[in-house]
């Protein structure tokens, strides 16, 4: 089975603010963070609504607040071996600002302009104070990120960025098991981030796929898409044998991870859930097939996903579906895309602690083929041994993480 893998340290942050203390506070009392986007012209597109925590800072500075938590409470040092993986598409501001320029050479606030800070300054290195204003060439690359921020909290070791969209921090946690496990490595930082941008909102809203309404409801009968949110999360992932060596304190076990690809769509999912069923049951079969108290399902709130994922957890758990509760926190938090996976890890890990479950909030009528406890609109004490967290992706892809209480 290989060795244990343990989490002894994290850091998050949401449209609710940084810490645990925010999530609890918005996500486990149900209250979504959805207002208007300031940060960008919304009147183009459908929807101005996400869930974002006011200006956006440079992608790289919020990787490195959460990612300097999440050491800072494993109790790392400096200097420390220690594998960065980073689940990020890079930051498409930049990107954003160069097709601008583009389409209107000379506007203000584009490169090029008279009205642009980046008319000066070096634009050729990485982190050079003109490099992003210039259209943030380097940032745009997601292999930037994940050496930037590996060189930023002096840690050695291998580093690496996964592209994987909505799986893609689910995916850096997964292959840091599997080096901690195998031996490979005794440590590991998995980090993810997403901060809300125009390109995405685009693309989003060209194939209908944002909220009509300003709310996120997943499985309810009257559901009409996502919207999108800021989140980033970084956890510090140990084998026992390292973390007792150092005296670090295990917050939780990561038993079980699973990956699988069904390729039934370029953008649905299977009908009946394959893909989670084929991940989320290696994940189980790792774990040696613990009984699961909570599910923090992907649900996205929509048409195609809500009713598959309903499908797939019904295969994957028969009878026990019935009694399992299951909850998507995106409706509080909104879609994060590639930071979803290890934001979602860490509301995991606070329900586990606080033994509370997480609500699905905006709950109203369920719809008929989605028939599982939701946990509509308001938090639920209970006793929590061990969760699974589920995330899927575009083309098929699908991770699922087995969380234990330590």
């Amino acid at each position: 089975m290989g060795r244990e893998v343990l989490l002894t340290g994290f850091g998050v942050r949401t449209a609710f603010g940084t810490g645990a203390g925010a999530v609890r506070e918005g996500v486990f009392d149900g209250r979504p963070a959805f207002a208007p986007i300031t940060r960008f012209d919304t009147g183009p597109y459908r929807t101005g609504l996400a869930a974002t925590g006011g200006p956006a800072a440079p992608l790289r500075e919020v990787l490195a607040e959460v990612a300097g938590a999440a050491v800072g409470m494993a109790g790392l040092p400096t200097g420390a071996e220690a594998a960065v993986l980073v689940g990020t598409a890079g930051d498409f501001t930049g990107l954003t600002r160069f097709w601008r320029a583009a389409v209107a050479p000379g506007a203000p606030g584009t490169p090029g302009s008279s009205g642009s800070s980046g008319s000066s300054g070096s634009a050729g290195s990485p982190g050079s104070p003109g490099a992003e204003d210039s259209g943030g060439a380097a940032e745009t690359v997601p292999a930037w990120q994940a050496e930037t921020l590996a060189d930023a909290l002096g840690l050695r070791g291998p580093r690496l960025a996964f592209t994987s969209a909505c799986v893609a921090s689910a995916t850096a946690i997964t292959h840091a098991c599997r080096l901690i496990a195998s031996g490979r490595a005794d440590t590991a930082l998995c980090a993810g981030a997403y901060l809300v941008e125009e390109e995405n909102l685009a693309k989003f809203d060209s194939g209908f796929a944002l909220s009509r309404d300003g709310m996120v409801r997943p499985f309810c009968a009257d559901r009409s898409g996502l919207l999108l949110g800021d989140g980033a999360a970084a956890v510090v992932l140990e084998s026992a044998e390292g973390a007792r060596r150092r005296g670090a304190r295990a917050l939780g076990a990561l038993t079980g991870w699973g990956a699988a690809g069904d390729a039934h769509h370029v953008a649905r999912p299977h009908p009946e859930g394959a893909g989670l069923v084929m991940a989320a049951g290696r994940a189980l079969r790792r774990a040696g097939g613990p009984r699961i108290d909570y599910v923090n399902a992907h649900g996205t709130a929509t048409r195609h996903n809500d009713p598959a994922e309903t499908r797939g957890l019904r295969t994957l758990f028969g009878a026990a579906a019935a009694r399992t509760p299951v909850s998507s926190t995106k409706s509080t938090t909104g879609h994060l895309l590639e930071a979803s996976g290890v934001v979602e890890l860490v509301i995991t890990l606070l329900a586990l602690r606080d033994g509370v479950l997480p609500p699905t909030a905006g709950f109203t009528e369920p719809d008929p083929t989605c028939d599982l406890d939701y946990v509509p609109n308001r938090p639920h004490k209970a006793e929590l041994r061990c969760a699974l967290t589920v995330n899927a992706a575009f083309g098929g892809a699908n991770t699922a993480l087995v969380l234990e209480r330590a």
